[in-house]
């Protein structure tokens, strides 16, 4: 049996890390000098009053400093752009980036992100179906001459996509999202990649949602990469990893809701993040991987500094 290499990148989440430009570039260019395969940066337009550089903005910088890492979305909201803008948008960007773009999609979920905007927020069923014509659009701009498409949300009549993608067929398509009947549904049509968080049951039983709707749909399920996002802290001396870690808890950077508890905290977060030493953390990797997880897009917790992403980079990745 051939041994599996298993990826990582560097995600860049405005949930914990204030998004101002040179943090981001900081983050990337270190990840590339660490040898991390990927950087992503979400898709948000506000989270409360928190600095946010826009998402396909912030890449194409990102391509002009860096040389090999690849840049992602994580993941692109369908709801902000029209379909075929976006389309336009990933495949200039990964011209640009001499073919580097990973494009990762979601259908939204952020309801005072939406209305601050003036965006209209649909009931999920809507939205996901949405994102599935939006997908369908990008694939047919990205490999066809002049395509055209009628659904229900969207529409192109011989529509110019010039020039197209570096990567053929096109760019990895990522897929974000966990629900069981409409989103499953939607990477296993669409998706060379799956994405979400989750503790390793959790994962185990979204991955078996998968394989279901593969085979109604007449998808090899092993043809989807499964990739996991989450986020990190690893520390040599367990105490001093719970102080760094309750400091992060009473900061108020992070959205804890409901409110809880820091030890009920901690439990949660460990059971689904990869906290504690490196061989803690490479164990639960291990889990993951074994589940057949071959990507891990990880946020560390300690950002804007750079100094867990190095630990991780010496101590768990090599």
């Amino acid at each position: 049996m051939n041994e599996v290499k298993l990826k990582f990148g560097v995600f860049i989440d405005p949930l914990f890390i204030p998004s101002t430009y040179s943090s981001l570039e900081e983050q990337a260019l270190e990840a590339e000098r660490l040898g991390f395969e990927s950087v992503w940066v979400s898709d948000h337009l506000m989270l409360d009053n928190k600095p946010i550089v826009e998402c396909f903005t912030t890449l194409s910088a990102l391509a002009s400093i860096t040389q090999k890492i690849r840049l992602g979305s994580l993941v692109a909201c369908n709801s902000y752009r029209s379909p075929s803008l976006l389309a336009k948008m990933g495949a200039t960007l990964d011209v640009i980036s001499k073919g580097r773009l990973e494009f990762g999609i979601g259908a939204g979920w952020n309801a005072e992100e939406y209305r601050a905007y003036g965006i209209p927020f649909p009931k999920p069923s809507i939205r996901i179906a949405q994102m599935r014509e939006g997908v369908e659009i990008i694939k047919r701009m990205w490999t066809q001459e002049a395509p055209s498409f009628t659904g229900e949300y969207f529409s192109i009549e011989g529509v110019h996509c010039e020039p197209k993608p570096i990567q053929k067929p096109h760019p990895p398509i990522t897929i974000g999202g966990s629900g069981e009947k409409y989103t499953l549904k939607a990477v296993a049509e669409y998706a060379d990649r799956s994405n979400w968080m989750g503790s390793v049951s959790e994962f185990a039983d979204k991955l078996g949602v998968l394989k279901d709707h593969c085979s109604r749909v007449g998808r090899d399920y092993d043809e989807i990469e499964k990739s996991w996002m989450g986020r990190a802290m690893v520390g040599k001396d367990p105490q001093q990893l719970r102080n760094r870690l309750k400091k992060l808890y009473r900061s108020g950077r992070l959205r804890i809701t409901p409110p809880q508890p820091f030890d009920d905290w901690l439990d949660n977060l460990a059971e689904r993040s990869l906290i504690g030493s490196p061989s803690q953390c490479l164990a639960k990797i291990n889990e993951y991987a074994d589940l057949g997880v071959t990507s891990f897009m990880i946020c560390f917790l300690d950002s804007p500094s750079t100094d867990n992403m190095e630990l991780f980079s010496e101590n768990v990745m090599s």
